[in-house]
Parts: C-alpha cells; sequence; structure tokens
C-alpha cells in the first residue's frame, strides 16, 4: 500500500511538472491552432479514410480506449494516461464498450461529436494563458473549420456571406480528365460571383474537412470526385502536370483491395 502511494505521488509530481511546462511554453495564437488543425485532421482521418481500421481497433472486449489526436496529423486508440491528472485533457473513455450496441454512424458521429469537445479543451487548455482578445482570435480560427462532426455526418456548415467589397476569388484548383487536359472545377468557375461564393462554401477539403482557400492549391480526385488540399495528399502544382489521372489515397487503396 506504502509503495502504491509513493507511486501515486511520483506520477502527481511529474504530471505537474509537465503540466507546468506546458503552460510555460511559448504558445502563441497560432500555435495553438497549428496544434488543433492537426489533432483534428488526424482525428478526422481515424473516422472517415482509417475508418475500417479504427473501426477494428475498438474492440468492446478490450479495457477503456480513448482516441487521440496528435500534433503530427495522426491518430491512436490507446488507453488513457496514466498520470493523475494527465498531462493534458484527456478524451472519452471507453469509446469501444458502444461500438456493437450502436448503429455504425451513430456511433462515429458520437465519438465525432466527443472529439470535437476534446480538441476545444485541449486547445484552451493550451492557451490557458492567452489574453481575452487572443482567446477570441483561436476561438474564431477554430470556429472558420468545420467541426468533426460535421465532416463526418457530411453536414454542411452554415457561413457567414460574403462582404460586398471582400472582391473575387482567383480559382487556382485543377481537376484533370483521363485525357491528360486541365479541366476547371464546375463548382469553381461559376460566373456570378455571390454564386461562386456559395459554391465555394460547400467545398470540403476530402482529408482535412477544410474549406475551400482560393490561396490554396486543390486538386478533384478522378474516381470519387472529392477535392483536396494539395499539401494534405502531398501534390504540388507542379506534379500535377505529369498526372493523367489523379487518384486520392482512399481510392488507391480501395484499389489495391
Amino acid at each position: 500500500m506504502g509503495q502504491n502511494r509513493r507511486l501515486t505521488k511520483r506520477k502527481w509530481v511529474i504530471s505537474c511538472a509537465a503540466m507546468a511546462s506546458v503552460s510555460s511554453g511559448p504558445r502563441t495564437v497560432e500555435e495553438i491552432f497549428k496544434d488543433y488543425s492537426a489533432r483534428r485532421a488526424g482525428i478526422v482521418r481515424a473516422l472517415t479514410y482509417d475508418v475500417d481500421e479504427f473501426y477494428g481497433l475498438c474492440d468492446p472486449e478490450k479495457e477503456n480506449l480513448c482516441l487521440y489526436g496528435h500534433p503530427n496529423e495522426t491518430w491512436e486508440v490507446n488507453l488513457p494516461a496514466e498520470e493523475v491528472p494527465p498531462e493534458l485533457p484527456e478524451p472519452a473513455l471507453g469509446i469501444n464498450f458502444a461500438r456493437d450496441g450502436m448503429n455504425r454512424r451513430d456511433w462515429l458521429s458520437l465519438i465525432a461529436v466527443h472529439s470535437d469537445c476534446w480538441l476545444l479543451s485541449v486547445a484552451f487548455y493550451l492557451g490557458a494563458k492567452l489574453n481575452r482578445n487572443e482567446r477570441k482570435r483561436l476561438f474564431s480560427l477554430i470556429n472558420d473549420l468545420p467541426t468533426v462532426f460535421e465532416v463526418v455526418t457530411e453536414r454542411k456548415p452554415v457561413k457567414d456571406k460574403p462582404n460586398a467589397d471582400s472582391g473575387s476569388r482567383s480559382r487556382g484548383s485543377t481537376k484533370r480528365s483521363s485525357d491528360g487536359q486541365v479541366k476547371n472545377n464546375p463548382k469553381l468557375a461559376d460566373e456570378s460571383y455571390e454564386e461562386d461564393e456559395d459554391e465555394h462554401s460547400e467545398t470540403l477539403c476530402g482529408s482535412c474537412g477544410g474549406n475551400y482557400n482560393a490561396d490554396e492549391f486543390w486538386i478533384g480526385c478522378d474516381i470519387c470526385e472529392r477535392w483536396f488540399h494539395g499539401k494534405c495528399v502531398k501534390i504540388t502544382p507542379a506534379k500535377a502536370e505529369n498526372i493523367k489521372q489523379y487518384k486520392c489515397p482512399s481510392c488507391m487503396k480501395r484499389g489495391r483491395q
């Protein structure tokens, strides 16, 4: 018993030291948002592209499991941290127990909601020392992205209408037909600016779920017709010029099965 208390006390000291390091480190709004975006991308991938693998890892016969998103845009299903309190807020516990007792889509949607809560809690934990205006700016950046729940359930987030003086967007997104010719996304080629904005608001990256941004390079999959940030699928404009028919990672994976 005495040894267990000493171990628990030691874990507490280590965890407190870790938390002090996190809180006192150089954490700007941009750094915290980058961390949030990366963790979110990992979770979105687990619940969409890698959903079959994720589903298999969530065995109800195992102990309490959690879904973690990491700052390198990867995801992990694992047991909760042993530290008391943990270094960071913990995600929902025991996501595996309800897997076989719910409709699969409903189960994934529930995990998505809990993941959104966890992502926000981590972001505001890291931003504990931000001032009021910085916290407001952080939330504004986060709020511009669709939630994990919106991506998983394919719900389109409601966006504010653009200001009249916001100017027209360039249309840098490209897609290749089977004959190798570049073709514009019809959604991005509307003549009316107002209609163009409405169409843009419905275009989400198939990898990270992020909204269309005219300042970034996008590429469309010729198989599933989804659009992606070039950086999310590691395709540059120069590389796209030599691709006759683009297949996204998901379609390539299905083709190998």
